[in-house]
């Protein structure tokens, strides 16, 4: 998933996977003209076909073969909030921080320890961060979804949910990734109907969205083309070099603790800027959150929350490369578990069990 991926919803790249559309059953609901007679969909075939030098025709006999998936616009429908659902950290890291997901890393990392090498020395990504990125989107491979591609996109691009707060940014968000995906498709002489990916479109071990695998793919074992979904290579090598186009900053820590001082704390100015790394180690420490063991750090640094449910919130502070790894999908707790897990994994191939991070909270 790439990344603009992480716009949807927290964990888009990270949310369990459906099972394949069956059969559409009989129902008394309203039934959709197909694609070719609506003409929102004409007009978008003709500007596309212009814009990317594509057949027309082909578009349209493309289409003709996609499937309109309910599913996806209900799963893209933000769920009301209730205290119920309130965000809770440590549920959502139980979820990957577990062992069957470390076991599989375990496994994966031995088996491509020379390429996780490689790519680390080539982008400056440390190996540990690929593994809990593809660990958190696939399960190292095991769970890179069953929907077809061409039919999560033409959903998504012509029948976004209305009821979205961003319907119409969204929608053109969707109708981009599929020109892209079905140029590829035109490009490469390939059968747009067989990729399979998740219910937003992304897919292969990384869960690229098309317009990343067209912009930070790479073809990382040198055969000669660029497979996401049968080469770990070319996913290991694409991983790390979205990373690095995205601002990675080969050394730099990804977090802190933060040490709170309460007679300073301006919590409400520190938190304004959410996770984009807006203040000096010393700004944060004049407004009452000092990075622990990050007084030198150097760059600009971010006061994260952690909401735990009904209980206080908790806090760690973000660098640039935290921020970085939310570029993959936007939410503070998908970049820490991808931290956490690739750590928790370089742990347990050392015999070891790594040490959980906890977040501080505010003394009352």
């Amino acid at each position: 998933m790439t990344p603009l991926l992480r716009l949807l919803a927290t964990s888009v790249l990270t949310a369990a996977l459906l099972p394949a559309c069956a059969a559409p059953k009989k129902t008394d609901a309203p039934q959709r003209p197909p694609l070719s007679q609506r003409a929102d969909v004409q007009n978008w075939v003709a500007d596309t076909a212009q814009r990317n030098n594509l057949d027309a025709q082909w578009l349209q006999a493309q289409l003709a073969q996609a499937r309109f998936l309910p599913q996806v616009p209900r799963l893209m429908t933000p769920a009301p909030k209730t205290t119920s659902t309130a965000p809770d950290w440590a549920s959502y890291r139980n979820r990957f921080i577990e062992p069957i997901r470390i076991r599989a890393g375990v496994q994966f990392w031995n088996e491509h320890a020379d390429t996780l090498a490689r790519a680390e020395a080539t982008y400056g990504v440390p190996a540990s961060i690929i593994v809990g990125i593809i660990g958190v989107e696939t399960i190292y491979g095991r769970h890179m979804g069953n929907l077809r591609v061409l039919d999560t996109l033409s959903t998504l691009a012509f029948d976004f949910p209305q009821a979205h707060p961003r319907a119409a940014q969204r929608q053109a968000y969707f109708q981009g990734e599929l020109a892209q995906f079905l140029s590829t498709a035109w490009a490469q002489g390939s059968d747009p109907t067989l990729p399979l990916g998740s219910y937003a479109g992304a897919a292969g071990l990384g869960q690229f969205m098309p317009t990343s695998q067209e912009k930070w793919a790479v073809d990382f074992d040198g055969d000669g083309q660029i497979d996401l979904f049968n080469s770990a290579a070319d996913a290991i090598g694409s991983v790390a070099h979205y990373f690095q186009a995205h601002g990675w900053i080969s050394g730099l820590p990804v977090v802190y603790l933060p040490v709170f001082d309460p007679e300073k704390l301006d919590l409400a100015t520190l938190l304004v800027p959410d996770i984009l790394p807006s203040f000096t180690p010393e700004q944060m420490s004049a407004l009452g959150a000092h990075p622990e063991e990050g007084m030198g750090h150097p760059g600009l640094l971010a006061l994260i929350e952690l909401k735990n449910g009904r209980n206080p919130p908790s806090y760690v502070v973000g660098t640039q490369n935290f921020y970085t790894i939310t570029r993959y999908n936007w939410s503070s707790y998908y970049a820490l578990a991808v931290y956490e897990l690739g750590e928790a994994v370089a742990a347990a191939r050392q015999g070891t069990s790594s040490v959980p991070i906890q977040p501080r909270v505010i003394a009352p």
